[in-house]
């Protein structure tokens, strides 16, 4: 799992990922604290995007960036749990997302995948879904509301 700020990326390139590897990506941009990146501000490509270029080898899952740590403990349910959470995800590998699904699950939250990499920008800071916890009925309307 990547959470570092956004502002240190370059130093994943220095990390010993390994090929094939999952990684989960749980990095947000914030300009206040990462200075000011042109193709996010104008949204010519996503936090995720900008992590795989720097990590081709890897596959890359976004996911976990969208909930407070202290929540992750807190907000977690047992499997069919009428106030189960969803934590939504995004990634270009099916196999990887189907992993990180799993271990969603386990930690107490229902996965919403959300589609390809690109798709992750919907449950990034600034956008309406962002560290909103609820059912897949009460995400999916925030989450379409990103644009």
């Amino acid at each position: 799992m990547i959470a570092i700020p956004l502002s240190h990326r370059s130093q994943l390139t220095h990390l010993p990922f390994q090929k094939d590897q999952i990684v989960v990506d749980a990095m947000n941009y914030y300009p206040d604290r990462d200075g000011q990146i042109a193709e996010l501000d104008e949204h010519r490509t996503t936090t995720s995007e900008i992590t795989r270029a720097l990590l081709p080898e890897v596959r890359l899952v976004k996911t976990f960036n969208s909930i407070y740590a202290a929540d992750v403990v807190k907000c977690a349910r047992p499997s069919g749990a009428p106030d189960r959470s969803v934590l939504p995800l995004a990634g270009d590998d099916s196999t990887a997302k189907s992993v990180v699904a799993g271990l969603i699950d386990e930690i107490g939250y229902d996965p919403l995948d959300l589609g390809g990499l690109a798709e992750g920008f919907r449950f990034q800071n600034g956008t309406p879904a962002y560290c909103v916890r609820g059912s897949e009925e009460v995400l999916r309307p925030l989450l379409a509301e990103a644009h």
